[in-house]
């Protein structure tokens, strides 16, 4: 219960400071890092938990399948369709180049053996827009950018799965059977792309049957209903959840927008708690005694996988586009490691492969690095596309700025 009520007061003392946090460099997903790391054994000593406790995994895996869910939602496939080419770029090329930068990174800095270093870069390649709110929330934001940023960070996460999981096979005991994990990988993927496409298909024709629809007040439980589901199923049958929740996310905003304009507050509401619960986990995580593990040339890595791996792969991949210059700078800096790389980085530690510990480390070390430059610097950012006063939720100026900087972005995508 003592992590219950820490996690009670940290909310509190968001929610107090979400308008001040709004307007400048004060960051409310810093907030419950920091307080999951005063109250962990390395200070205050109020929790006990380690990497292997339960509540780590199952935290981190909740809440990447909420955010998943809730991101799906805001991917247009109209959209998608007329811009697809910028974040092809940004998967395709982009997110090769920074695991194989940060690969070699962590061979000639860290020391890892070239199976593990791949490893960490795969782990590290997926990118989470969550904490980059002030720069993929705002409508003020050129559109185009907003779209680059939030399809890359959504689609990244079941991308890399495959990889991160081939590649612990190929570090561990289990390298000799490498062909069937790639059957095994396939197949969850493929059926978590069914689940996620087939099940929101399901419930959008089952509310269209005569007699049954839900009442206006409950409607905004009908996704939510669909997200527990789709969670339990892909856990019974093994499938991939993070590409299902993506996908039917996607789905359900397609074929069914009432709902997703009905289920929209609740959802982003509950993919903040979520969000906010693994963070004060993993905020746990981060003791005096993990730092001190990591080498000086572990601390050059993570401050080049920052400053230089994901700028430099996100900017080579663009080039030759027609995106604004200082759009290509924003989307390049803009690379925070979240969710997906804690997950995937546990999976690291739990699979125990000969150096699982030493990547791990390097991994959470970075994990926590990204979230304190990235959170702490999207509201300075956004303010460079004209954003005055980030708390006008529906004000007057805020549409005038909104379409003034849509109409920017369509006319740079003419020229």
């Amino acid at each position: 219960m003592v992590l219950v009520a820490v996690f009670g007061a940290a909310l509190l003392v968001a929610v107090l400071l979400s308008g001040l946090a709004a307007r400048t460099v004060l960051s409310t997903s810093l907030l419950f890092l920091v307080g999951g790391a005063l109250v962990s054994d390395g200070f205050l000593e109020l929790i006990h938990i380690t990497p292997e406790s339960e509540i780590v995994s199952v935290t981190a895996d909740l809440a990447l399948f909420a955010v998943l869910f809730t991101d799906g939602m805001h991917v247009s496939f109209a959209k998608l369709r007329a811009n697809w080419r910028n974040p092809v770029r940004a998967l395709g090329l982009g997110m090769p180049l920074a695991c194989v930068g940060m690969a070699l990174i962590t061979h000639y800095l860290v020391g890892l053996d070239w199976t593990t270093s791949f490893l960490v870069g795969a782990v590290l390649a997926p990118t989470d827009p969550v904490f980059a709110s002030a720069i993929v929330g705002r409508k003020e934001v050129p559109a185009r950018l907003r779209e680059l940023l939030n399809v890359e960070s959504g689609i990244n996460d079941g991308l890399a799965l495959p990889v991160v999981l081939v590649l612990i096979a190929a570090a561990g005991p289990t390298s000799p059977h490498a062909a069937a994990s790639f059957g095994k990988i396939g197949l969850e993927l493929g059926l978590g792309l069914a689940f996620g496409v087939a099940l929101p298909l399901l419930v959008t024709l089952l509310t269209r049957v005569r007699f049954l629809g839900a009442e206006p007040k409950l409607q905004p439980l009908l996704p939510l209903a669909t997200g527990v589901i789709l969670y339990a199923v892909c856990h019974l049958t093994h499938a991939n959840p993070y590409l299902a929740a993506f996908s039917a996310g996607a789905v359900l905003a397609a074929v069914s927008p009432e709902s997703h304009k009905a289920f929209e507050p609740l959802g982003e509401s509950l993919a903040e708690l979520a969000k906010f619960a693994a963070l004060l986990v993993f905020g746990a995580l981060l003791t005096p005694l993990l730092f001190g593990d990591l080498s000086f040339g572990g601390y050059v890595a993570v401050v080049l996988a920052i400053v230089l791996v994901r700028p430099g792969s996100l900017l080579l991949s663009l080039w030759g586009t027609r995106i604004d210059r200082r759009e290509k700078l924003v989307a390049a800096w803009f690379g925070p490691k979240g969710f997906a790389s804690v997950v995937y980085g546990l999976l690291v530690l739990q699979a125990g492969i000969p150096q699982g510990q030493e990547a791990y480390t390097l991994i959470a070390v970075c994990i926590a690095f990204s979230i304190i430059a990235h959170s702490s610097t999207d509201v300075p950012i956004a303010r460079l596309f004209h954003v005055d006063d980030l708390v006008e939720a529906g004000g007057e100026r805020t549409e005038a700025r909104s379409e003034a900087a849509d109409v920017r972005a369509g006319a740079h995508a003419r020229t």
